[in-house]
């Protein structure tokens, strides 16, 4: 990656007698930054910023949020227009190589991620090592992992042919796992990729069919997949994202790198929001509980929290949730929500949350997780499943990120610093004097 950010100017900081100038940068969009890599060398001192909230720790062409203004965009383009116009595998073409593909190129990458959906043979064996009732998202962080001792063949990150094979593989044989990982969970056989299938319509077919009866994909079921998974198929520098920067910086290969992220995905206040959505959901119960909720919602006495309502990035509205809003819609309507209790209380839940003033007030609109949530139900996926579908769409943006720290020339290995606030030094006593 050719480095773009150049400094615009310098801001001096003064600590304890000793003063250090700091080139400040500017990027294509966004606020300035202080580089202080050299901080400690001129001053002594560093930085605590915990969570790192307000720290870059990388240059990134790849993706751009800004959450005051609700915007979204993947190498420059919004994601309300991917979304509607594209599909997800010209968007996987796009976040890896910077550019959209022509007609000629877009044909070329989907058959060559078509004709790696297959996994090795020897490899469904792995699954049976895990419990019958193990988590999907136990099975596809052990699973990716694995991917390294079956592709020996491209792992040398220093090679940029190994990086695209592996690149491939990774985007190709995701939903084959996931969707194995959902077979064995269920105790259902598993079902093979076909070549004559896009993307999400043969992901719905490898978790729905099964040898007794085949499984028709329903258009409105595949675009609705589709959607899902380019709307998650990168969102920056989030937790997950960094993790596999952070384990990509020590040379790790690839598939350890991405399972190091799937694990980070799983923990509830990442990856697991829209399965945390659902279960608000199935806590209510029924549609003339919600007062009750939306009452405890506004108290702030009260622990309850809505869940899928709001978001730490966007202060205003999640540019995703507006055209997942429409695909859910679309896919109620498919199923008939109607029969539903569940999804009645999550289209009820959703009317009131837009009309009513404290929501409206406290920008706390339904986020992508509340709308993905009530979808994947519909479509039939058990909440287990909700996190391993997110990594799948997510890997993709992983593999870019990753690629993009490798090529980076200044990419270096991450060593965040601490205050320590322990004992100070002291000297060791024998048992007996203790």
């Amino acid at each position: 990656m050719e480095n773009k950010v150049k400094p615009n100017g310098k801001a001096t900081l003064t600590v304890a007698g000793k003063t250090a100038d700091l080139p400040v940068y500017s990027g294509t969009a966004g606020p300035d930054v202080i580089d202080i890599s050299s901080l400690s060398k001129q001053t002594g001192h560093f930085t605590l910023d915990p969570g790192f909230t307000s720290t870059g720790s990388c240059e990134s062409q790849i993706t751009f949020i800004d959450g005051e203004k609700g915007v979204l965009l993947h190498r420059g383009y919004p994601i309300d227009q991917l979304a509607e116009k594209s599909d997800f595998l010209e968007v996987c073409y796009l976040l890896l190589n910077g550019e959209l593909p022509t007609a000629a190129e877009l044909s070329e990458y989907k058959h060559t991620i078509t004709n790696h959906t297959m996994i090795h043979t020897q490899f469904d064996r792995f699954f049976d090592g895990f419990r019958r009732d193990a988590h999907p998202m136990a099975i596809v962080t052990g699973a990716i992992g694995a991917l390294s001792a079956f592709y020996h063949d491209s792992l040398d990150i220093n090679n940029p042919q190994h990086r695209l094979i592996s690149a491939h593989r990774l985007i190709a044989k995701m939903p084959t796992i996931a969707a194995r990982a959902h077979k064995y969970s269920i105790g259902q056989p598993f079902i093979s990729p076909r070549n004559d299938l896009g993307y999400a319509a043969n992901f719905l077919r490898m978790c729905f069919a099964v040898p007794a009866e085949d499984y028709q994909v329903q258009e409105v079921m595949a675009r609705a997949m589709d959607r899902i998974f380019i709307l998650h198929a990168d969102h920056e520098q989030n937790a997950s994202t960094s993790t596999v920067r952070l384990a990509g910086s020590s040379g790790a290969n690839p598939f350890a790198c991405m399972a190091a992220g799937i694990a980070c995905l799983w923990g509830p206040s990442h990856g697991g929001a829209n399965e945390a959505a659902l279960t608000m959901l199935q806590e209510i119960g029924t549609v003339d509980r919600i007062p009750e909720y939306i009452a405890r919602a506004k108290d702030k006495s009260d622990p309850f929290r809505l869940m899928g309502f709001g978001h730490r990035v966007y202060k205003n509205y999640d540019p995703r949730a507006t055209v997942m809003q429409k695909t859910c819609h679309e896919v109620l309507d498919a199923v008939g929500a109607h029969n539903d209790p569940l999804l009645q209380v999550a289209v009820e839940l959703e009317r009131i949350a837009l009309e009513d003033p404290y929501f409206v007030e406290k920008k706390l609109y339904p986020n992508i997780d509340f709308y993905s949530g009530i979808t994947l139900k519909a479509m039939g996926f058990p909440t287990e499943m909700f996190t391993v579908l997110f990594a799948l769409a997510r890997t993709v943006g992983w593999v870019a990120q990753w690629q993009e720290m490798i090529e980076d020339p200044t990419q270096r290995i991450g060593r965040p610093r601490q205050i320590y606030t322990g004992a100070a030094k002291r000297d060791y006593l024998p048992v007996n004097k203790r």
